[in-house]
């Protein structure tokens, strides 16, 4: 299976390759009069639903055909979206936001109050599970009716007061609230539209294909090519069109990070995804102008499933997590000024200063699986670590899979699988160890937290802890962030003991982008530029 969907890759990536070959222009591109984009997007997205996807892949074709409440700018300060204006009451609980009558859905119909609150009672129904209702949480009612205890949407905190002006009651002040609703769980989907092609509860339904699809963002969605290519257009109903910049932008699934180069070093592509990491010290030393390294707040991680022999038992857990060089692997494998990684949250988010961290130790490793029962790895069961498709996976995975062959004398297997399938297989806990990652959703350390919560959305480990729960419940309810941030501190604690995951590295952004043609792009420490301020130099 491992060979079978790794020539998959190569087949589709070549595919690519040759019918863009085949375009002519400059460099392989004829645009004509158009300023056309053309963005490496890493893989074929899970869907183009907000509230189905869970990917940063998906994040960044969200941001183009879909806007929430409020935006950013390209500094990633807070400015109106839908929301032309908002007030927040003096004890921080009641948010009102008051929306900009010339908003309108890209098939024409004026955006409303309702159709808000329609849409988080979509995220928060039971039988859509999504993944990130739990984004949601914050706002009165959202959890217990997620959950089943509430069955009368009215009785939650949102509301509709009028067509443009909409009130939203939280549980406790969330100072980051602003910020997190710019990503795709805060933003409204077309409920109507939904109803009439499959239902709103239906997660398989079509109303994302390019002949249904009805989104609010700056473009709108005018192709969909299954592995080729995902073409949007700038919106004509889009209520600040004016400033929107491009004509299009198209989105290249391509996951062989060698294909995607190879695209970029002949003008096919404008910005990549990412770099091979052999590619990252030709391009450092000869063509400089064209990488860029920037901060990116996330971590890169195993997920251990502990409902499985022998993750179910810490030891183990913390033994593979000790045995592996984090030093080595990022100055020798990856190549991109990572940070080493022996905690969750990444440092820089606001004030927040890990104060637990763990050691790499080869000899308490040991000891540990020792103790386990699987002295130098004697009797270990067979295990996988499972990763989606991508070359710098692979090449990580071989480096961690010879460390532990080293260090605890056991072998793991490896095994790559599509972003589709691998995700699916996360979410049923359909694995052993998975390769995972996670791009904070916004800048605060509460995002790298919440997202272990026992039964969230995306814990995708089993684990459960529930003073790590009681913990997180009480942190919103801190009287200050000093307050707040301790508390995030004995969840890292906790987390660091019980060891459901094991942090490898804080990331870099590594990607290509041609300077002399693409303007006002940089990569952003969550990736999420907007889209409706680049531009492109025409010729």
């Amino acid at each position: 299976m491992l060979k079978l969907r790794s020539l998959l890759s190569i087949v589709c990536s070549a595919l690519i390759l040759t019918l863009l070959a085949g375009c002519g222009g400059a460099g392989g591109r004829d645009d004509g009069d158009l300023k056309v984009l053309h963005f490496g997007n890493g893989a074929e997205p899970q869907d183009l639903d907000p509230q189905i996807i869970t990917g940063t892949i998906e994040h960044r074709l969200m941001l183009a055909l879909n806007e929430g409440l409020v935006s950013e700018d390209p500094d990633l300060k807070i400015v109106p979206g839908v929301a032309q204006s908002w007030d927040i009451s003096d004890d921080g609980l009641v948010y009102t936001f008051h929306l900009n009558p010339a908003a309108k859905w890209s098939n024409g119909d004026t955006l409303t109050a309702a159709d808000f609150v329609g849409s988080y009672k979509r995220m928060l129904t039971p039988s859509l599970a999504s993944e990130y209702a739990y984004m949601l949480y914050h706002v009165v009612g959202a959890e217990d009716y997620h959950l089943g205890k509430l069955t009368d949407f009215s009785e939650t905190g949102f509301k509709a007061l009028d067509e443009h002006t909409l009130e939203l009651t939280l549980k406790q002040r969330t100072p980051f609230l602003l910020h997190a609703m710019n990503h795709y769980a805060w933003f409204p989907v077309p409920i109507k539209v939904i109803a009439e092609h499959g239902g709103l509860e239906n997660r398989t339904s079509g109303w994302t294909r390019p002949d249904t699809f009805v989104g609010n963002g700056p473009f709108a969605l005018k192709e969909w090519l299954p592995s080729r290519k995902i073409v949007v257009e700038r919106s004509p109903t889009y209520w600040d069109r004016e400033n929107v910049k491009l004509d299009e932008i198209h989105f290249y699934p391509i996951e062989s990070l060698d294909t995607e180069e190879r695209m970029f070093r002949t003008g096919q592509l404008h910005v990549t995804n990412e770099v091979p990491l052999s590619k990252i010290p030709v391009y450092q030393a000869e063509r400089p102008d064209d990488i860029e390294i920037a901060p990116y707040n996330g971590i890169y991680l195993y997920r251990f499933n502990v409902t499985r022999p022998p993750f179910d038992d810490p030891r183990v857990r913390k033994a593979f997590t000790y045995a592996i060089d984090r030093e080595a692997l990022v100055s020798k494998v990856t190549l991109a000024n990572e940070l080493p990684a022996y905690n969750v949250v990444p440092p820089g988010l606001l004030d927040y200063k890990s104060e637990h961290k763990f050691t790499a130790d080869v000899a308490e490793a040991q000891r540990l699986l020792a103790e386990a029962g699987f002295p130098n790895g004697e009797g270990f069961p067979p295990v996988d670590v499972h990763y989606n498709t991508s070359e710098k996976h692979k090449i990580i995975a071989e480096a961690i899979q010879q460390m532990w062959r080293q260090n605890l004398g056991i072998t793991v297997g490896l095994y790559n699988q599509e972003w589709k399938v691998y995700l699916d297989a996360q979410d049923e806990l359909n694995y052993t160890i998975s390769r995972g990652g996670w791009i904070a959703d916004y800048v605060d350390p509460h995002v790298f937290l919440d997202l272990w919560k026992g039964g969230g959305g995306n814990n995708d480990t089993g684990w459960v802890n529930e003073r790590y729960d009681t913990l997180l419940e009480s942190a919103l309810n801190a009287p200050n962030d000093d307050e707040r941030f301790s508390i995030y501190n004995e969840m890292e604690a906790i987390l660091l003991e019980d060891m459901p995951i094991m942090p490898i590295y804080h990331y870099t952004r590594a990607r290509l982008i041609d300077r002399d043609k693409v303007l006002h792009y940089h990569s952003t420490p969550l990736d999420n530029f907007p889209w409706k301020f680049v531009d492109l130099v025409k010729e």
